[in-house]
């Protein structure tokens, strides 16, 4: 019993478990201080998110929604992961997602291109904004978190330009993918029908689930990802044991890259939102992919859990009675609950110290 406390796994559960716990009774808290008559309703509303409909058609329908969002969190939470593992901090996974944005977008409405040269455009438009943040850190020692940020906005200013040339004339948002390009959207292959005919589930669900299945494969099973993690652990140790460190970095930042724009066109793809051409803020779904994959424990696995519960609360909060409270509390909540995902590590440090473990 004692070795199963004191395992890794163990631990990282009961860690993210605490932080779940504590979101959620901080968010209860701020109800009640606001209107301490719908607190409890409104809380419960952000736990049941689609369970709050009577019907089972309407529930799954809505499941369906909260799972078309969880898709790109989890490539988001994976480009966090993939680099962290490799002692990269990829704060920069939201220019990335925006790049991913701007090519999937402008592929299927300026070219009218297939579904799978939208999503190959996407995925490589992230991964070339990875690899200059990656040229950057292994040849002029420019730490990756600066490059990131600064890239980020230069990313979504970039893309605002490129995409307003594909945007309605009397409306800030491009045109529908579904009206002006069908072939471009992601098939269902029949998953709609499984959710409420809901037609914005496509195989984007799937893919994700599979890719997080890869990366966890290449991590801890591959030669490659052997180099990686000894990279990120000790880049002299490993440059002397003849591991390449500027290669490894370089590759490590292209293909978390790649993951965030592959995130983007399983969101976009789908027809279920058109982009805002006059937006001053990149998408948040980068920096909740932060929150995610530490709530997840830096595991592959962990993310795909981690990333629902996430997308489920965030939706969840939108069923928050608002003629109590205003129309930002169910986002308040929300990011009262995502900010305590960012505290896993330090509970997990907690407990392995209480435990007399090393560190």
């Amino acid at each position: 019993m004692k070795k199963i406390l004191k395992s890794d796994g163990f631990q990282s559960l009961i860690a993210s478990l605490i932080c779940v716990i504590l979101g959620l009774l901080i968010g209860y808290i701020v109800l009640l201080i606001i209107n301490p008559s719908g607190a409890w309703e409104g809380i419960m509303a952000v736990i049941k998110n689609f369970f709050f409909y009577p019907s089972g058609p309407a529930r799954m329908k809505y499941f369906g929604s909260t799972l078309v969002k969880t898709a790109p969190l989890v490539m988001c939470s994976l480009s966090i992961l993939f680099a962290y593992k490799v002692g990269l901090f990829n704060i920069g996974v939201a220019g990335q997602y925006c790049a991913g944005v701007g090519a999937s977008i402008y592929f299927a409405l300026a070219f009218h291109l297939p579904w799978y040269v939208c999503v190959l455009g996407a995925m490589v438009a992230g991964a070339l904004l990875g690899g200059i943040s990656g040229l950057l850190k292994a040849y002029c020692n420019v730490n990756e978190v600066i490059s990131g940020i600064m890239l980020n906005w230069i990313c979504l200013y970039t893309v605002n330009g490129l995409l307003s040339k594909v945007k309605e004339p009397t409306s800030p948002y491009t045109y529908n993918i579904a009206i002006k390009s069908r072939k471009s959207l992601l098939p269902s292959f029949g998953l709609d029908k499984l959710f409420g005919n809901n037609k914005y589930v496509t195989i984007a669900i799937p893919l994700a689930i599979i890719l997080a299945i890869v990366v966890m494969v290449v991590l801890d099973k591959t030669k490659v990802g052997y180099e990686l993690k000894a990279t990120g652990l000790n880049k002299n140790a490993a440059k002397y044991a003849g591991i390449k460190e500027k290669k490894n970095i370089i590759m490590t930042l292209v293909l978390a890259g790649g993951l965030a724009g592959l995130g983007a066109s399983f969101f976009y793809l789908t027809g279920i939102e058109q982009w805002m051409c006059t937006s001053s803020s990149v998408p948040s779904m980068g920096f909740n992919g932060i929150a995610s994959a530490f709530l997840g424990a830096l595991n592959p696995i962990g993310t795909l859990i981690s990333s629902f519960f996430i997308q489920h609360i965030t939706n969840g909060g939108g069923y928050v009675d608002k003629t109590m409270y205003c129309s930002q509390i169910s986002d308040l909540i929300s990011s009262i609950i995502i900010y305590l995902c960012g505290f896993v590590l330090f509970f997990k440090t907690v407990m392995k110290r209480m435990g007399g473990a090393k560190k």
